[in-house]
């Protein structure tokens, strides 16, 4: 009976662990919600030290141009609104033959742009794949042997084209992702 009850409190004892962490875990991420200048700045410095690795270990091509990938992929879902109008175009254009788009007169309903990955999530996965990747620098069995300047000009076209494709779109419907503050007005403009 005794041999029975061990495995159980191991496995109790585990999962305590496990939960304790994951609380100390979230709480950090809590505290560094507020700063956010801070957490960019750290995410930098990390980027760097990654880049600095895989420079001077003169390998490990095929985890950058992964990482550097994915990084493209959470920008460009930074960059995208939550309710894309393009969908909304083609939904609107099914249902009653309209063609609808973003507000764009004053009696129109005002819309806000919602990110499709807001700003916290997109540092906390640019942040957890920069670490995995700088892990997997020290492990050879990732260190695959390429042509790397084949890998920067494939990744510089698809973010070339990746971005004027996201440019288009966004003139195409009128948003802006970005603020820089409230918008000020003079006396003298009406």
């Amino acid at each position: 009976m005794d041999a029975v009850e061990e495995p159980m409190s191991a496995f109790g004892a585990v999962t305590a662990q496990t939960n304790k962490l994951s609380r100390q875990y979230q709480a950090l991420l809590d505290q560094s919600t507020p700063h956010t200048l801070y957490r960019w700045v750290g995410t930098g410095v990390l980027l760097v030290f990654f880049f600095a690795r895989v420079f001077f270990a003169q390998g490990w091509y095929i985890v950058a141009y992964a990482l550097g990938i994915y990084l493209l992929n959470l920008f460009l879902a930074f960059l995208q609104p939550k309710f894309d109008p393009s969908n909304e175009a083609l939904d609107n254009d099914m249902e009653d033959g309209s063609l609808g788009s973003l507000p764009t007169k004053q009696d129109e309903e005002f819309r806000p742009f919602i990110r499709r990955l807001p700003e916290f999530k997109f540092w906390h996965a640019a942040t957890r794949a920069i670490t995995i990747s700088f892990v997997c620098t020290w492990f050879e069995v990732f260190n695959v042997p390429v042509f790397w300047p084949v890998l920067v000009m494939y990744w510089i076209m698809l973010f070339v084209l990746t971005m004027r494709k996201q440019i288009q779109h966004m003139i195409k419907y009128r948003y802006v992702p970005f603020t820089v503050g409230k918008a000020r007005y003079t006396k003298n403009s009406s």
